[in-house]
């Protein structure tokens, strides 16, 4: 099973790809964690941003192969606390399934991407900065693998 970060915008800051790359690089090879970016469309005064966000959708669906999972990370989701979220991780891991969460850009998501979402997910009812949430998802999706695996990183 592979975990992947679907999200729109690129060209991070130097400290958030350290922050993903710091969280990344500490799950074990049978548990990966990938970040997959798609470009953010330029919002000018007069642009259709329906027709970019249903643009940016499209790009995001194409990176998802057949029979793979779709998380949508949404305010209005369920938010899961850290026990719950290392349930989650199980399940998905005795599925066998690949795993996408997507993360819209400064309009949200497609609404495309969310339709075809198996779980909605909220990590908080705060508007949350995409790149933190970047630092953030990969931070928790470790502390959820600890948390199965008895790690005392959680404690």
């Amino acid at each position: 099973m592979r975990i992947r970060l679907i999200c729109v915008g690129s060209r991070m800051p130097r400290w958030v790809e350290d922050g993903w790359q710091e969280y990344a690089k500490r799950l074990p090879p049978e548990l990966p964690l990938e970040l997959l970016e798609i470009p953010l469309h330029t919002r000018s005064k007069n642009a259709d941003v329906a027709r970019l966000i249903r643009q940016e959708g499209e790009a995001m669906l194409a990176k998802v192969q057949p029979g793979e999972r779709i998380v949508t990370l949404e305010v209005q989701g369920r938010p899961w606390s850290t026990e719950q979220l290392a349930e989650q991780l199980a399940r998905w891991r005795l599925e066998a399934r690949n795993v996408n969460l997507m993360v819209g850009g400064p309009e949200g998501l497609a609404p495309e991407v969310c339709a075809r979402s198996e779980q909605r997910w909220s990590l908080s009812p705060l508007t949350l900065p995409h790149p933190l949430v970047r630092i953030l998802l990969g931070e928790q999706i470790y502390r959820a693998w600890t948390v199965l695996n008895g790690h005392p990183y959680h404690k």
